[in-house]
């Protein structure tokens, strides 16, 4: 099974892409496909099929292998990303096999088709990264890590387009600052880059360094006539070439000229009107809230003051009531009158 199985091996990674072996550059393949072989098949295939299956393996590698290359979909290359994106679809896609515990030839038959989605799902992959990552400056030298499939070697990559980056033209008015930017979108993704240095051209042929730094822009506040003219940016890389050159043109215009516009709550001589005179501004939310504040606290106080008022009233009139009722029974107790002839009688009694 040990020699039948090297091939298989070999056919798994082949099988997966569109020219020759590239996934079984990720050690992480390499793994699975040896824990397929020895921890996997002695219990999920018989001998007896290994044959056929061989045969199956063999035929899809050699129809691989009549593949060709094409400049928009594949050219022998991907990143360390689309490497990964396809490890990591394979190994989940074979570990569902595996976690299954199917056998014999159902086995056979996931395992297949398996590989033929993968092979579907990698090609999407690799022809987007062929697209939109591969060497994307459309300018200047752009130093990318590749890995070729061929032999999974990891390598830097030049991609050569034209130095020059263009001219932009920049307008910015007297006494603004002005900002020239010399960063591209695949600069942030190039190995071997170095500094950004920014010259003011002259006009007989010479320039001047304004400035040299990791920051891709250059500033210079409040421009006056003076600044007017032409400014060259490069970008420097390990190589003795520039990675990028890009050209600017600055135009200093007229300072703005800011009107000023009267307050809404002035009332310019001329424009009063009756109407506009009596008509009430509203108010802002802060004067607002300051009032109702002030009437709330003025409110709180005359409440106070009034339940502070009525309890001592209270108390005065309670104290009246006590003393006009107690004073009329303070006095002593008339005995009550008994009639002259019944008080002799009962003294001679």
């Amino acid at each position: 099974m040990g020699p039948h199985f090297t091939l298989l091996c070999a056919a798994l990674a082949g099988c997966l892409l569109p020219a020759e072996e590239c996934v079984i550059c990720d050690p992480s393949v390499v793994l699975a496909l040896k824990s397929l072989e020895k921890d996997y098949l002695p219990g999920h295939l018989d001998a007896k099929h290994h044959k056929a299956m061989m045969e199956r393996v063999e035929k899809a590698v050699k129809d691989f292998q009549e593949l060709s290359l094409k400049e928009d979909t594949y050219m022998g290359v991907v990143d360390e990303a689309t490497l990964q994106k396809g490890s990591w679809s394979l190994l989940k896609d074979l570990k569902r096999i595996t976690d299954s515990d199917v056998k014999g030839d159902l086995f056979v038959k996931e395992l297949f088709w398996m590989l033929h989605l993968q092979k579907e799902t990698f090609a999407t992959y690799v022809a987007r990264f062929q697209k939109e990552a591969y060497c994307p400056n459309k300018c200047g030298v752009m130093l990318q890590t590749l890995i070729w499939c061929k032999n999974c070697k990891k390598e830097v990559h030049a991609c050569r387009k034209s130095y020059d980056c263009g001219e932009r033209n920049v307008e910015v008015p007297q006494m603004e600052d002005m900002i020239l930017d010399c960063e591209l979108n695949w600069h942030q993704a190039s190995e071997g880059l170095t500094d950004y240095s920014f010259y003011r051209v002259w006009g007989n042929n010479t320039e001047t360094l304004v400035s040299k730094g990791k920051e891709p822009t250059l500033t210079k506040s409040m421009v006056g006539p003076e600044d007017a003219g032409s400014y060259r940016c490069e970008l420097g890389s390990v190589n003795s070439s520039p990675a990028t050159v890009i050209n600017f043109r600055v135009t200093v215009l007229p300072k703005r000229v800011e009107e000023e516009k009267p307050s809404p709550n002035i009332v310019t001589p001329g424009e009063a009107t009756t109407e506009s005179s009596n008509t009430l501004q509203p108010l802002k939310p802060e004067k607002m809230l300051s009032r109702l504040l002030g009437l709330l606290i003025w409110g709180s106080l005359a409440l106070i003051t009034g339940i502070t008022f009525a309890i001592l009233c209270r108390r005065r009139v309670i104290d009246f009531i006590k003393s006009s009722l107690f004073g009329l029974g303070s006095g002593v107790a008339e005995q009550p009158q008994v009639p002259k002839e019944k008080a002799t009688d009962s003294r001679h009694q």
